[in-house]
């Protein structure tokens, strides 16, 4: 009788790598892997999770609608985490007004909600590994109000490509100025300047929709603090 060949989990997601080998490989058949589509909606308000997502080389955008948009930026999750966290609170549904889209396409890992509850329930390393993420991303949110409160569309702007930079591991990735304008609460025309001073300034190269850093040192010194401080909270908690 044939031996069927073993499953592996494909590396790229921090959260996952952190896990013993043999912990990732026994759940690699409830893992499959999936491409995200760009402003693709993974769950919308009112609806129930039906899955969880881990990003290898994707950013998926938590989206807060106010009244007068298509929503605004909450939270942003990327090869560090999973897109569907409040099943670790027992919250089956996404809260109202808020939505999971896709930011930057790509290759994305998916786990079915209930296969994913009740591997929670085992209490075992993947239910650490998510308790200490749940941290960074709480974090993340409280870090998020300050910033869009007290800082420039410069800052800001520049913070969103830092952390971008940081999720997909590219020197290029795709961004149109008309959905980092919704994604920050601005105007477009606000994005179309920023753009043009941190090119002019040599620290990113934006053409046709794509965004590339070429000066990562020039473009951390005009991003705020935040920044800095998410970088540290994510590395901390999720190594």
């Amino acid at each position: 009788m044939p031996t069927m060949a073993p499953c592996f989990v494909p590396l790229g997601n921090r959260l996952l790598d952190s896990l013993a080998p043999d912990e990732r490989n026994r759940l690699a058949s409830d893992i499959e892997e999936v491409r995200l589509q760009v402003k693709e909606s993974l769950c919308v308000s009112g609806e129930r999770i039906g899955s969880v997502y881990f990003p290898l080389r994707s950013v998926v955008c938590l989206l807060a609608r106010a009244q007068g948009t298509s929503g605004v930026e909450v939270a942003t999750i990327g090869n560090e985490g999973l897109v569907g966290v409040s099943l670790f609170w027992g919250a089956a549904t996404l809260n109202p007004a808020e939505i999971l889209q896709v930011q930057v396409p790509g290759i994305a890992l998916r786990m079915d909600a209930e296969v994913f509850s009740a591997e929670l329930t085992r209490a075992g390393a993947l239910t650490e590994a998510v308790r200490r993420y749940t941290q960074a991303f709480v974090s993340q949110l409280s870090q998020q109000v300050a910033c869009n409160a007290l800082h420039s569309i410069e800052e800001r702007c520049a913070r969103w490509m830092l952390l971008t930079h940081d999720r997909m591991g590219m020197e290029e990735f795709p961004l149109t100025q008309e959905f980092l304008a919704q994604l920050l609460g601005v105007r477009r025309a606000s994005i179309s300047a920023v753009a043009g001073e941190l090119q002019e300034a040599n620290f990113i190269r934006y053409h046709r929709g794509r965004v590339s850093v070429i000066d990562r040192a020039g473009l951390e010194a005009a991003s705020c603090q935040c920044y800095r401080a998410l970088r540290e909270v994510f590395d901390r908690l999720i190594p």
